[in-house]
């Protein structure tokens, strides 16, 4: 062709790489992010070996890599939504050349590129930022969920490990009853049948130590599983945990979830979206732009073909640009379009009443609950056990001087021995209610003065 072996034209070719780089960038002053979202997340967590599996959850969980990755995959079409459509360039060659004053007209070169109307690239970015976060906030919510899933089965591991020990000093102290038991038989104090019925307790407690280390070790692959572990790691026995002291006041937590419970945050993020796909689709009204520029490759003649002078600007190519505008008659299709994002944008709000009454629900029945244990365990604590105490050494002394029998003392240690379990089953369900009490807040709970931190 004629046309490219013009160096003028070979310029235009040049640049067009940059043409369409610059057509394709987002809209100066734009930020395409929508967050960090490797933010950890602040937790309760007294126990080390509690915070060192959360840690390994948070870097390996399968769920918690595939909502980060929604997030990114989010994030990254945030440029998409603000970029230019690509230009388009024809080549034209005429199959009979057109006659000018200044030449034959061979073919040309055109370059287009189409506009949205002003503000629609950046109302689309801040509709994809919007939707972005929403992401964002779900993947923290989902880090939140797994936190919460595996305190829970932790606590439930420490109340297994508090049963362990009650039944090793129940098996203990019913070994202790049954050498008493024995020296007064052999004294002719005391029957074989005591002796007898305390080595049946003492098996019962040994296969009911069984079971529950059967229940440790299932729970133990659980806690394995959700925290990214091998689910053969061996999970050492669980102390003591000490009860940290009451949340603060109901109106503090509800002002804290409205600021960080992530599912309330993703919701109004979705709800701003929603408003801006509004507005972007009432925009469907308005006409788009298009605007081209065309060289046209003019062919010179020789002068000694030509009877009359050549003018001085013969063979010079043309360049004209040209402007277009597109005429939005179909108005139905964009009535449509605006009606289907308005009740987009409705469902967005429900969801987000939705999303607030149930961290209201969880608030205030996490609070219940710890309030409930707490007064349980301080029963326990100030009463039942002591009592328990009490009526377990007396009925010992009397054992030994003959004045009861065996059925009475197991009876008595019994009762002691279900008051510490009962305490134990209460802290374990106040400690989850505090883990159900944070997932709600989606914060680290702050406690009252004088309680673990």
């Amino acid at each position: 062709m004629d046309l490219l072996r013009r160096p003028l034209f070979l310029c235009a070719l040049a640049a067009l790489p940059a043409g369409a780089a610059f057509a394709g960038a987002p809209y100066p002053g734009f930020q395409p992010d929508a967050g960090p979202p490797d933010s950890r997340p602040d937790y309760y967590a007294a126990e080390p070996e509690l915070r060192r599996c959360i840690e390994s959850a948070l870097e390996r969980h399968p769920g918690l890599l595939a909502s980060r990755a929604s997030f990114e995959a989010a994030r990254v079409r945030v440029p998409q939504a603000t970029a230019l459509p690509d230009p388009t360039l024809s080549l034209s060659q005429a199959l009979r050349r057109v006659e000018t004053r200044v030449g034959s007209q061979t073919g040309g070169i055109t370059l287009t590129q189409s506009f949205p109307w002003f503000g629609a690239r950046e109302l689309r970015g801040r509709v994809a930022l919007r939707e972005a976060d929403a992401r964002r906030r779900l993947h923290q919510a989902d880090q939140r969920e797994v936190i919460a899933r595996i305190k829970q089965t932790f606590y439930e591991l420490a109340f297994l490990d508090a049963t362990l020990r009650l039944l090793a000093q129940e098996r203990s102290l019913l070994g202790h009853y049954e050498t008493l038991a024995r020296a007064r038989y052999a004294s002719g104090q005391g029957r074989q049948q005591g002796v007898i019925r305390l080595q049946t307790e003492i098996t019962r407690v040994m296969d009911r130590e069984e079971q529950v280390g059967s229940q440790r070790r299932t729970l133990a692959v659980s806690l394995n599983t959700l925290c990214a572990r091998d689910p053969a790691t061996s999970v050492a026995a669980i102390a003591a945990i000490p009860r940290p002291g009451a949340p603060l006041d109901r109106e503090r937590l509800l002002d804290l979830a409205e600021h960080n419970r992530q599912e309330l945050l993703a919701a109004a993020a979705l709800v701003r979206a929603g408003e801006g796909a509004v507005e972007l689709a009432a925009l469907s009204f308005k006409p788009r732009f298009t605007a081209s520029l065309a060289l046209m490759n003019v062919a010179g003649r020789d002068p000694a073909d030509s009877p009359l002078p050549l003018p001085s600007d013969e063979g010079k190519n043309s360049v004209s640009v040209s402007v277009g505008v597109s005429l939005p008659v179909w108005k139905e299709s964009y009535r449509a379009g605006v009606e289907a994002a308005g009740h987009q944008l409705t469902l967005r709000r429900h969801r987000l009443d939705e999303a607030r009454d149930a961290m209201e629900d969880a608030i205030e029945r996490a609070l219940i609950r710890i309030r409930t244990l707490d007064e349980q365990i301080a029963l326990l604590d100030r009463i039942l056990i002591p009592q328990s105490e009490e009526s377990l050494h007396a009925t010992e002394a009397a054992y030994e001087t003959g004045q009861v029998g065996i059925l009475e003392l197991l009876d008595s240690e019994r009762v002691q021995l279900d008051v510490l379990r009962m305490r134990a089953r209460h802290v374990s369900d106040s400690l989850i209610a505090l883990s159900e009490l944070e997932r709600g807040v989606g914060v680290r709970v702050p406690l009252a003065p004088g309680g673990a931190s």
